[in-house]
Order: C-alpha cells, then structure tokens, then sequence
C-alpha cells in the first residue's frame, strides 16, 4: 500500500515517524516547504517528498491529509482529477461537519473518506516538533458517513493501531464537534481568556503555581489554526462557552450572596463528577 502524507508538519511528521517505526515501506510525503521535505527525507521518513502533490496522487492508495480545516475541501477540489480510483482519503482535523459537507461536495465517486481525528495535538510547528511517540497509548475518534465502505474504515483503524493508538472510537460527525467544542475548544478558550485578563501583570509569575501553569500551557496557541477551528465549529462552541457561563454565574451567585451552604455544595458535585471520570 502506498501512502502520501499530505503536509510534514508536527502532526504530519509525527505520522511519518510512526509509519516508519511500525514498518511502512511505501510512505511518500507533500509539503510546500523544500526544507522540511528534506529534513524528512534525510531521517528517511519517507521515501521521496513533493512540492506539487499531484507528481505522486495518480499511483497513491492513501492519502492522508495533515492539513488545516479550509484547506482540505481545497486540496480535494484541486486534485480531485488526480486521484488514483478507489483511493482512500483521510484527515486529522479536529472540526468534522462542516468540513465533511464541503468535501462531500467535491469528492470523486470512486473516492473513500474517512473523516478522523488523532486525540493527540501539539503546540509545536513544524516538523521539528514532531514525535510519534505522543501517539503510543492516546485515543482516536473515527466519524463515519454513509458513503464509507467498512474496508476502508478498518484500514484507516489498523493504521492507528499500528503507530500506537489504544483507543479508537466510531462516533456521529455531529457527536464528535459537540464534544471537541467542550473537552477542547471551550478548554483553549478559557486559557487564552485566563492569559489576556487584565488581571495580568509583570508580577503575576511570583504567584502563580502548577494549576496556573496548567491552565495557560495551551494558550501558547497557534492562532491561524485556532481560527479555524472555531469558527467552523462555532455554533457548538458557543453551546459550550453558554454552559459555561451558566456554571460560572452560580458560583459568582453564591459569592455575592456569602452562601457558604450553595458554593460547597457546587463543590462536592465537581469532586464527585471528577472522581466518576478519573
């Protein structure tokens, strides 16, 4: 089976390390920057890299697509004469609807795509910051849609398994942005709120311990991805951010009111519901 990874960045590198430990030979890459083409061939991460994906989409079985969410139904567009039949596509992108109703759209008929989401992203760019090992024990979500033939979504599942992944999940496209924008997104976008809080100041460090940390770690963000990941799951991000103000407003409640009684109570259900998860 030949593989093309369709961008050699953090995430794209990372699978090529972990196609590459788990004994994929035919592994050929695509990015538009000659150096980490380079850098990728040199490791012999892959085989052979490409500016123009379209030297190597005729003869490819699977594509997988390392790539931002707008640029995907673009790639498929552009290519979607290229394509080898019955070729197997495949994204990581952490927003699944809308993007799967624009490429549904463009997508040749003899074509598969199975939408995916690795549960194991990076703050780092490029190919630098790259590691397949963040893979080994994390969770994978699958969203399948009608059009998806059962060979093919085991076959994109194997290849999780085979790099490391321990958990795969098949889930709705709609299920899938409803929880992301919870455990994810509204989880960014409480860092990068807790960061630009005018409370913010020079002295804030000499304070500040391991749950401050924790909580900003991921405001160390990459804005032009972000957007887009907001923005195309914006109206379940915007549930989840509501809820959220919701909970919060009863807490500031029982501290406008000194309710000893009500903000231990709200206590002892975030403990419970927290020993429940963990």
């Amino acid at each position: 089976m030949k593989i093309a990874l369709i961008g050699l960045g953090a995430i794209g590198g990372s699978f090529a390390m972990g196609l590459k430990a788990a004994g994929y030979k035919d592994v050929y890459g695509v990015d538009l920057d000659p150096e980490t083409i380079a850098t990728a061939e040199k490791e012999e991460l892959i085989i052979k890299g490409y500016t123009d994906a379209k030297a190597l989409l005729p003869d490819m079985d699977l594509v997988l697509l390392s790539l931002y969410p707008n640029q995907i139904p673009s790639f498929v567009k552009e290519h979607r004469d290229v394509f080898k039949p019955s070729v197997v596509l495949t994204d990581v992108t952490g927003v699944k609807t809308a993007i799967i109703n624009q490429v549904m759209e463009l997508l040749p008929e003899s074509a598969d795509f199975i939408f995916a989401h690795p549960m194991r992203g990076s703050e780092k760019k490029g190919i630098s910051g790259a590691d397949h090992k963040r893979f080994i024990g994390a969770n994978a979500l699958i969203t399948p849609i009608p059009s998806n033939k059962e060979a093919n979504l085991a076959l994109v599942e194997q290849l999780y398994q085979d790099i490391g992944f321990e958990s795969l999940s098949r889930v709705s496209p709609e299920l899938h942005d409803e929880q992301i924008a919870y455990v994810s997104q509204l989880m960014h976008a409480l860092s990068v709120a807790v960061v630009n809080s005018t409370q913010a100041s020079e002295e804030t460090l000499t304070f500040a311990g391991n749950s401050f940390k924790e909580l900003t770690r991921i405001a160390d963000i990459n804005g032009d991805l972000w957007s887009e990941l907001f923005l195309n799951n914006r109206s379940a991000l915007l549930n989840s951010i509501e809820a959220f103000e919701n909970e919060l407003d009863k807490l500031k409640q029982t501290l406008v009111e000194d309710d000893e009684v009500a903000l231990k109570s709200i206590f002892k259900k975030a403990r419970t519901q927290r020993r429940d998860w963990y």
